[in-house]
């Protein structure tokens, strides 16, 4: 039943409210409703917050958001992680009303006596509420004042709208008809979950030994310990492993996915399981669980997070295949089916059929997922979780946060959006987006705007600017210019961004012309990569990397997603936004033609940088370290391989006159 003042529409709203919207500690997000009345009195509205103890914050008025819309809205920031709840009141204000009646009547002199003793009823039956230390005697003294016939109207009327009496009525107004919405929840997880700076490396390529007719030789845990300071000092938060267990050899594949593997190929990562273990076993190739323990402690001595890739399959080699039989897709002629996405087939991998023993799956998992947290990994990369029932991964978020909040799921699911926004809203943390296939300007904009919009409230994005799998055609034909743009892209969109190692090396060689598949994938062969020679002989954008991460530290407003906001500019291959996080501004321009100098006219929306129309700033490129003056419209040029892209403070606290110059 709708209530005595409607409260309609409310947002964020995940499943009508039957999943929790999302949030951080300390992410400020918006909260919004539809709230009217019949008639001509005014309504009004605040939020308010309970944390998961049950407790009410101070509520926050709601503001109507443009005059006649009806729509209401105001920011709210939780501060500590938890299910919280969030309600929206609404109510009559007879004072308000009071205040627009006698701002006609009485200067027209219309029952002036009547409506001045109607105002002095109001404010003090209004006083009764206000404390004494925030106004009371100030709203009493209107009343007074208002009764007072010996003082001329106009200023009797003038005592009740002094600011004083206006600011004390705002902070505990007379609230009548009240109003609440049903508590909508609200879940605040930790800020890792929102914001972080991801790096993917190979740890068996990391200290490894290639030569020309000679057995390889892989890394170990060890060898790839010794990354970490590197990976830390380009200002990383989070390394994230492929799978490092045994690796089956039955249908292995050679390199580049070959059908026939030598003697010494070492297989796809992806292809788990054999004699020597499945998901609860390292590969004894990479050490033991000792080694693994080392690496983690050495990471978390360089304050790095590791992530773990959860890949629920199995090579033919696992014990699940002999133990389990009945949890794989049997084909008639009685063989298990492997796994495919044609033409891609995957003779190597067996997918888990969950309907015959859904129950015995989940308690695998959680036991193979607990395994893990014990030694370390609070953070989770799910392989292909669009391939497996949702309800089977709500259940397993649901066991593992009811315990753990901390931990975080990142979902790899490169799929129809329906999927990826359900497996978001019944609980991953986080999710890959198709950022790698959005490279125009107009494509970028539409997409990371419905990214930051209402979807934010569910579904947090990951912009990896490469993978394993994906080398996008952008990078393989737009050279380090490319690189250098994407990356600057995908750091100061979203608040959460991850690189594939060799990406600082901008390695662009595909398979084959037209296919997404590096050249001698990593994926079944090693890589070591020589990063001193690459660093003598300037063939790393590492340094950009590290200036990208060294600013998302600096600045708060690149730690959030919502408040990203595009501004005009006249050249389709150029492309600027900016975000906000209080008095933190961050203005970003990038040229998206990696094979040309482009020149363009920015033209600011400055009430959403917090400026006026006609006021000019300094703004400093935190990537030169150079000063300019910026106002509302702006000339760049921008030039690849020089100077890709702007990343601007802007500094309001100082605003200058004059004209704005580039």
């Amino acid at each position: 039943m709708i209530g005595r003042i409607p409260v309609l529409d409310i947002r964020p709203l995940v499943d009508c409210g039957r999943r929790p919207a999302k949030a951080v500690v300390g992410e400020t997000f918006p909260v919004s409703a539809t709230v009217f009345r019949e008639g001509h009195d005014a309504v009004a509205a605040n939020v308010v917050l309970r944390d998961p103890a049950g407790r009410a914050g101070p509520w926050t008025p709601l503001r109507e958001l443009a005059p006649g819309t009806d729509r209401w809205g105001a920011e709210v920031t939780p501060d500590a992680e938890g299910r919280w709840t969030f309600t929206v009141e609404a109510w009559s204000d007879p004072v308000a009303t009071w205040r627009r009646h006698a701002g006609i009547k009485v200067p027209a002199g219309i029952d002036t006596e009547l409506v001045l003793g109607e105002g002095a009823a109001l404010h003090e039956e209004a006083a009764a509420g206000v404390p004494k230390s925030e106004g009371r005697e100030g709203v009493l003294a209107a009343a007074d004042a208002l009764r007072d016939t010996a003082r001329p109207a106009a200023a009797r009327l003038a005592a009740a709208l002094a600011p004083e009496v206006v600011a004390a009525l705002d902070r505990h107004p007379l609230r009548e008809l009240l109003t609440a919405s049903p508590p909508m929840p609200l879940l605040v997880e930790r800020r890792r979950a929102l914001y972080g700076s991801w790096y993917e490396f190979f740890p068996r390529s990391e200290g490894a030994v290639v030569r020309e007719g000679e057995p390889p030789v892989g890394g170990t845990f060890r060898t790839a310990a010794e990354r970490l300071p590197a990976i830390a000092a380009m200002g990383f938060d989070v390394v994230y492993l492929p799978p490092v267990h045994p690796i089956g050899t039955a249908f292995r594949k050679g390199p580049d996915n070959s059908l026939s593997a030598g003697p010494h190929d070492v297989g796809s990562p992806w292809a788990i399981g054999s004699p020597d273990g499945g998901h609860d076993a390292v590969h004894p190739g990479l050490g033991t669980l000792r080694d693994f323990d080392h690496f983690v402690r050495k990471a978390a001595g360089l304050r790095l997070e590791i992530a773990l890739d959860f890949a629920l399959q199995c090579s033919p080699d696992h014990p699940w295949v002999s133990e389990h039989p009945e949890w794989f897709h049997h084909r008639a002629d009685g063989t298990i089916a492997y796994a495919e996405n044609p033409p891609k087939k995957y003779q190597d991998i067996y997918p888990v059929a969950f309907d015959t023993d859904m129950d015995g799956i989940v308690r695998e998992t959680l036991r193979v997922l607990r395994f893990w947290m014990d030694h370390g990994v609070r953070i989770f990369r799910v392989d292909n979780p669009h391939t497996k029932p949702v309800v089977f991964w709500e259940r397993v978020i649901a066991e593992i946060n009811g315990t753990d909040p901390d931990v975080v799921f990142l979902a790899e699911a490169f799929t129809r959006p329906a999927m990826m926004h359900t497996l978001a809203a019944i609980g991953f943390q986080q999710s890959y987006t198709y950022f790698t296939w959005r490279n125009s300007k107009q494509e970028l904009t539409e997409y990371l705007t419905e990214l930051s919009g209402d979807a934010a409230a569910w579904m947090r994005p990951n912009l990896f600017v490469n993978t394993p799998d994906i080398l996008h055609a952008h990078l393989q034909h737009g050279g380090r210019p490319a690189f250098e743009a994407r990356a600057v892209l995908a750091a100061t969109l979203s608040p959460t961004w991850g690189v594939y190692a060799g990406y600082e090396l901008c390695e662009n060689r595909p398979l084959r012309p037209g296919s997404e598949e590096y050249l001698g994938s990593e994926k079944y062969q090693l890589r070591p990569r020589d990063w001193e020679a690459a660093e003598r002989e300037n063939r790393t954008i590492a340094p950009l990397l590290t200036a990208l991460n060294r600013i998302r530290r600096r600045h708060p407003a690149l730690q959030q997603l919502r408040s990203l906001h595009f501004h005009p500019v006249d050249n389709d291959t150029v492309i600027a936004y900016s975000k906000r996080a209080g008095n933190d501004t961050v203005l970003t321009v990038v040229n998206l033609d990696p094979h040309h100098t482009q020149e363009a006219t920015v033209s600011l929306n400055m009430p959403e940088l917090g400026l006026g129309w006609h006021e000019s700033v300094p703004v400093r490129d935190e990537l030169t370290g150079e000063t300019y003056h910026w106002g509302r419209d702006n000339y760049v040029r921008l030039e690849p391989g020089v100077r890709p892209a702007h990343v601007f403070a802007l500094r309001p606290s100082s605003p200058i006159g004059g004209s704005p110059t580039p």
